[in-house]
């Protein structure tokens, strides 16, 4: 069974408190065109963690992309919802 778009957005959230847990994010709060650096508040210590934490979680590679590529929280999604439906 494949993972839904919204499972995606929740996972995403949890990694994103587990690598960063002074951030105040959860999923009702999140919308797809927030600004990862603005909205969410990652500075790129906080980038470092989440791109290593997305990949162990997920169990993809952020190989042909860099993290600096994506801008909204919902680059993210499409991008993880790309690796993990090869």
């Amino acid at each position: 069974m494949a993972i839904t778009r919204n499972e995606i957005k929740e996972k995403l959230v949890e990694v994103i408190h587990m690598a960063m847990p002074s951030l105040d994010i959860t999923l009702d709060k999140v919308d797809e065109s927030m600004s990862l650096v603005t909205d969410v508040g990652l500075n790129s210590v906080g980038v470092l963690y989440i791109v290593i934490a997305i990949e162990e979680f997920f169990g993809i590679r952020f190989d042909d992309v860099g993290f600096a590529d994506f801008h909204a929280f919902g680059d993210v999604v499409d991008y993880v919802e790309k690796k993990i439906g090869k």
